[in-house]
Protein backbone atom coordinates (compact mmCIF):
# COMPACT_ATOMS: atom_id res chain seq x y z
CA UNK A 1 0.00 0.00 0.00
CA UNK A 2 1.24 3.49 -0.80
CA UNK A 3 2.27 5.76 2.06
CA UNK A 4 -0.42 8.25 1.04
CA UNK A 5 -3.16 5.66 1.50
CA UNK A 6 -1.66 4.44 4.78
CA UNK A 7 -1.73 7.98 6.11
CA UNK A 8 -5.40 8.39 5.29
CA UNK A 9 -6.27 5.02 6.81
CA UNK A 10 -4.44 5.94 10.01
CA UNK A 11 -6.20 9.32 10.09
CA UNK A 12 -9.60 7.64 9.66
CA UNK A 13 -8.89 5.12 12.40
CA UNK A 14 -7.56 7.73 14.82
CA UNK A 15 -10.42 10.17 14.26
CA UNK A 16 -13.20 7.60 14.21
CA UNK A 17 -13.93 7.51 10.49
CA UNK A 18 -15.16 10.21 8.14
CA UNK A 19 -17.42 11.77 10.81
CA UNK A 20 -14.52 11.91 13.23
CA UNK A 21 -12.29 13.38 10.56
CA UNK A 22 -14.83 16.13 9.97
CA UNK A 23 -14.87 16.89 13.69
CA UNK A 24 -11.08 16.82 13.84
CA UNK A 25 -11.02 19.50 11.15
CA UNK A 26 -13.28 21.73 13.23
CA UNK A 27 -16.79 21.24 11.90
CA UNK A 28 -19.39 23.02 14.01
CA UNK A 29 -22.21 20.74 12.87
CA UNK A 30 -22.46 18.74 16.08
CA UNK A 31 -22.73 21.82 18.30
CA UNK A 32 -25.75 23.23 16.50
CA UNK A 33 -28.09 20.37 17.38
CA UNK A 34 -31.36 21.46 18.97
CA UNK A 35 -31.08 18.58 21.41
CA UNK A 36 -27.40 17.93 22.15
CA UNK A 37 -26.03 14.51 21.24
CA UNK A 38 -24.90 13.87 24.82
CA UNK A 39 -28.42 14.43 26.22
CA UNK A 40 -30.23 11.36 27.53
CA UNK A 41 -33.25 10.02 25.63
CA UNK A 42 -35.47 11.22 28.49
CA UNK A 43 -34.00 14.75 28.30
CA UNK A 44 -34.43 14.82 24.54
CA UNK A 45 -38.06 13.77 24.77
CA UNK A 46 -38.87 16.26 27.53
CA UNK A 47 -37.17 19.17 25.78
CA UNK A 48 -38.79 18.46 22.41
CA UNK A 49 -42.25 17.87 23.89
CA UNK A 50 -42.33 20.84 26.28
CA UNK A 51 -40.28 23.50 24.48
CA UNK A 52 -40.71 22.26 20.92
CA UNK A 53 -44.49 22.05 21.10
CA UNK A 54 -44.97 25.84 20.78
CA UNK A 55 -41.82 26.92 18.95
CA UNK A 56 -38.60 25.49 17.62
CA UNK A 57 -36.57 23.78 20.35
CA UNK A 58 -33.61 26.15 20.19
CA UNK A 59 -30.11 24.77 20.73
CA UNK A 60 -29.29 25.35 24.43
CA UNK A 61 -25.78 26.50 23.46
CA UNK A 62 -27.24 29.71 22.02
CA UNK A 63 -27.65 31.21 25.51
CA UNK A 64 -25.57 31.12 28.68
CA UNK A 65 -26.94 29.19 31.68
CA UNK A 66 -27.83 32.43 33.48
CA UNK A 67 -30.05 33.39 30.52
CA UNK A 68 -31.84 30.04 30.52
CA UNK A 69 -32.28 30.23 34.30
CA UNK A 70 -33.81 33.70 34.01
CA UNK A 71 -36.08 32.55 31.18
CA UNK A 72 -37.22 29.46 33.11
CA UNK A 73 -37.91 31.63 36.16
CA UNK A 74 -40.46 33.69 34.26
CA UNK A 75 -42.52 31.17 32.30
CA UNK A 76 -45.78 32.80 33.37
CA UNK A 77 -44.73 35.71 31.07
CA UNK A 78 -42.93 33.79 28.32
CA UNK A 79 -42.79 36.34 25.50
CA UNK A 80 -46.46 37.24 25.89
CA UNK A 81 -47.71 33.74 26.73
CA UNK A 82 -48.19 31.79 29.91
CA UNK A 83 -45.93 28.75 29.55
CA UNK A 84 -45.92 27.71 33.20
CA UNK A 85 -45.00 24.11 33.94
CA UNK A 86 -45.29 21.96 37.02
CA UNK A 87 -42.33 22.42 39.36
CA UNK A 88 -40.67 19.07 38.60
CA UNK A 89 -40.85 19.53 34.81
CA UNK A 90 -39.57 23.11 35.05
CA UNK A 91 -36.64 22.02 37.24
CA UNK A 92 -35.74 19.17 34.87
CA UNK A 93 -35.78 21.53 31.88
CA UNK A 94 -33.79 24.17 33.75
CA UNK A 95 -31.18 21.55 34.66
CA UNK A 96 -31.06 20.32 31.03
CA UNK A 97 -30.71 23.83 29.58
CA UNK A 98 -28.02 24.77 32.09
CA UNK A 99 -26.07 21.55 31.44
CA UNK A 100 -26.03 22.23 27.69
CA UNK A 101 -25.81 26.06 27.77
CA UNK A 102 -23.15 28.05 25.92
CA UNK A 103 -20.52 27.84 28.65
CA UNK A 104 -20.81 24.04 28.70
CA UNK A 105 -21.43 23.37 25.01
CA UNK A 106 -18.55 22.30 22.83
CA UNK A 107 -17.37 24.03 19.70
CA UNK A 108 -16.93 27.40 18.09
CA UNK A 109 -20.53 28.56 18.10
CA UNK A 110 -20.86 28.48 21.88
CA UNK A 111 -17.54 30.32 22.27
CA UNK A 112 -18.70 33.01 19.85
CA UNK A 113 -22.03 33.35 21.65
CA UNK A 114 -20.30 33.71 25.04
CA UNK A 115 -17.73 36.17 23.72
CA UNK A 116 -20.55 38.41 22.51
CA UNK A 117 -22.29 38.60 25.91
CA UNK A 118 -21.07 40.92 28.67
CA UNK A 119 -19.99 39.11 31.86
CA UNK A 120 -23.07 39.56 34.03
CA UNK A 121 -25.70 39.79 31.30
CA UNK A 122 -28.42 37.14 31.23
CA UNK A 123 -30.13 37.45 27.84
CA UNK A 124 -33.37 35.55 27.42
CA UNK A 125 -33.81 36.27 23.72
CA UNK A 126 -31.39 34.54 21.37
CA UNK A 127 -32.22 37.21 18.79
CA UNK A 128 -30.67 39.85 21.11
CA UNK A 129 -27.34 38.08 21.63
CA UNK A 130 -24.46 40.04 20.08
CA UNK A 131 -23.23 37.15 17.93
CA UNK A 132 -26.73 36.54 16.58
CA UNK A 133 -27.16 40.25 15.80
CA UNK A 134 -23.78 40.33 14.01
CA UNK A 135 -24.74 37.33 11.87
CA UNK A 136 -28.07 38.89 10.90
CA UNK A 137 -27.01 42.54 10.57
CA UNK A 138 -27.17 42.68 6.75
CA UNK A 139 -30.76 41.50 6.50
CA UNK A 140 -33.05 44.41 5.60
CA UNK A 141 -35.92 45.10 8.02
CA UNK A 142 -38.48 44.66 5.23
CA UNK A 143 -37.34 41.04 4.77
CA UNK A 144 -37.41 40.33 8.51
CA UNK A 145 -40.94 41.72 8.81
CA UNK A 146 -42.23 40.06 5.64
CA UNK A 147 -45.04 37.53 6.19
CA UNK A 148 -42.80 34.70 4.95
CA UNK A 149 -39.99 35.37 7.47
CA UNK A 150 -42.13 37.04 10.18
CA UNK A 151 -39.38 37.46 12.79
CA UNK A 152 -35.74 36.72 13.52
CA UNK A 153 -36.97 34.28 16.16
CA UNK A 154 -38.41 32.05 13.43
CA UNK A 155 -35.10 30.43 12.47
CA UNK A 156 -36.81 27.64 10.55
CA UNK A 157 -38.21 30.10 7.99
CA UNK A 158 -34.76 30.70 6.45
CA UNK A 159 -32.75 27.80 7.87
CA UNK A 160 -34.46 24.71 6.43
CA UNK A 161 -32.64 22.41 8.86
CA UNK A 162 -33.00 24.60 11.95
CA UNK A 163 -35.07 21.92 13.69
CA UNK A 164 -32.03 19.68 13.31
CA UNK A 165 -29.92 22.50 14.70
CA UNK A 166 -28.19 23.21 11.39
CA UNK A 167 -27.53 26.86 10.57
CA UNK A 168 -24.85 26.59 7.87
CA UNK A 169 -24.54 29.80 5.87
CA UNK A 170 -24.54 27.90 2.58
CA UNK A 171 -28.00 26.52 3.35
CA UNK A 172 -29.82 29.78 4.03
CA UNK A 173 -32.92 30.22 1.85
CA UNK A 174 -34.90 33.42 2.42
CA UNK A 175 -38.56 32.96 1.45
CA UNK A 176 -39.33 34.95 -1.67
CA UNK A 177 -35.62 35.60 -2.38
CA UNK A 178 -33.98 32.19 -2.49
CA UNK A 179 -30.37 31.56 -1.52
CA UNK A 180 -28.95 34.24 0.80
CA UNK A 181 -25.67 35.73 -0.41
CA UNK A 182 -23.75 37.62 2.23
Amino acid sequence: MHNFHKGWMVALLVTGGIGGLTEAWGSDRSEYRSVPARATPEERKLYKSECGSCHMAYPPGLLPARGWEKLMGGLEHHFGDNAELDVATAENLKRFLSAHAAERAEGKLARKVLASIAGGDAPTRISQVGYFLKEHRKIPEKIIKSPEVASLSRCENCHARAEEGMFDEGEIRVPGLGVWKD
